[in-house]
């Protein structure tokens, strides 16, 4: 059995799947976050709803039968790499292992995937569109986690919600 330091270096090493629907479906997003574009497959989350949020240009997805989302599983993820995605995902959404089935075969793994935290908040409301946020929305957003990437840098750093809501208040 090796010492704790040992074990401990050996699980900063494992890499991790996570389930995106939303914003880090686009390239451009996760790029500026993780500094590169990892490998990434087609997926479906069965059992969840992905909602629109009133007052935010990004989704929200929280547990509902009958439905599912359609996204992308990331892989190979770091555990810094997915410690930089918990700061981005910020204090709305908590992190949860869920099952996600590949679009290309019949396989099914195990992935992380963000889940808005308020169960009962009543911004929630129809469907989200990725289309329509690429089309409309994605350079604004692009812009705002560049903002947000170099805030991380500085002892100081602001929550990205904060960082979120000045950016678009000044547009």
């Amino acid at each position: 059995m090796g010492s704790p330091s040992m074990s401990l270096g050996y699980n900063s090493r494992e890499l991790h799947n996570v389930f995106v629907y939303g914003s880090l479906m686009a390239e451009e997003v996760v790029g500026v976050i993780l500094k590169r574009v990892p490998q990434s497959s087609p997926a479906t989350l069965n059992g969840f709803h992905r909602f629109s949020i009133k007052g935010r240009v990004y989704p929200a997805i929280l547990p509902m039968e009958n439905k599912k989302i359609t996204g992308k599983v990331l892989s190979g993820i770091t555990s810094p790499e997915l410690d930089l995605l918990d700061a981005f995902e910020d204090i709305e959404y908590e992190r949860r292992t869920v099952e996600v089935s590949l679009m290309d075969g019949y396989e099914k793994l195990q992935a992380f995937a963000y889940v808005w935290a308020d169960c009962k908040d009543p911004n929630l409301y129809g469907e989200w569109n990725f289309e329509e946020w690429r089309r409309v929305h994605m350079n604004n957003f692009v812009e705002m986690t560049k903002g947000f990437m170099e805030e991380q840098e500085l002892p100081e750093s602001k929550p990205r919600v904060a960082t979120y809501e000045s950016f678009y208040q000044q547009q």
